[in-house]
């Protein structure tokens, strides 16, 4: 299978992108996870992340919104002390802001998912790269959206993270036009 070659070799990297990235996702509770971590990623690459995963759904748990918008300063403290997850306190801190702006998000009367998805007219836009170097970092919708979040409260949510947070939700398809995944998922 001729993959995005930005997986590389790495068993666990290939599995994501072969199961995961670019596959639309609309479960609230998976879109505010991948966005908080996505923002974790700012700075590092996202194997870092990726393997990283499962410790950041335990201490946070699961990423329940709900949960996470309660977290005082002996949880943070907690936090900053876990070499499982990346200690940044700014970054601690804006997963507990964004559970508060996703909460207000909700009690407004907007899911997370209808809220992301309408930036996209509610399907996954298709592009059809040949090569890694025609795939943007940032794109005009990805813009719009970064401060669409912001306005809501969220962090760390700038339009690069944003970008690669479309790409790996699914709002967008791009995945290599050589890439199997492109076509499954067009």
């Amino acid at each position: 299978m001729e993959r995005c070659p930005w997986c590389g070799t790495d068993p666990l990297y290939q599995h994501y992108h072969d199961t995961e990235w670019g596959v639309p996702l609309h479960d609230d509770r998976a879109l505010f996870e991948l966005l908080n971590l996505e923002g974790a990623q700012a700075g590092l690459s996202w194997i870092t992340i990726l393997r990283k995963r499962e410790r950041y759904r335990q201490v946070f748990d699961g990423f329940d919104p709900h949960k996470v918008a309660t977290y005082d300063a002996i949880k943070k403290a907690e936090l900053l002390q876990d070499a499982g997850i990346v200690r940044n306190r700014l970054k601690i801190e804006a997963t507990i802001g964004n559970a508060r702006a996703y909460l207000a998000l909700r009690e407004a009367g907007t899911s997370l998912d209808a809220f992301l998805w309408d930036f996209v007219d509610g399907q996954a836009q298709i592009n059809h790269f040949a090569s890694l170097a025609e795939v943007p970092a940032v794109t005009p919708t990805a813009e719009r959206l970064s401060k669409a979040l912001k306005k809501q409260g969220f962090r760390f949510v700038g339009p690069t993270i944003v970008y690669a947070f479309m790409q790996a939700s699914g709002m967008v398809n791009d995945h290599l036009v050589s890439c199997p995944r492109h076509r499954a998922l067009s």
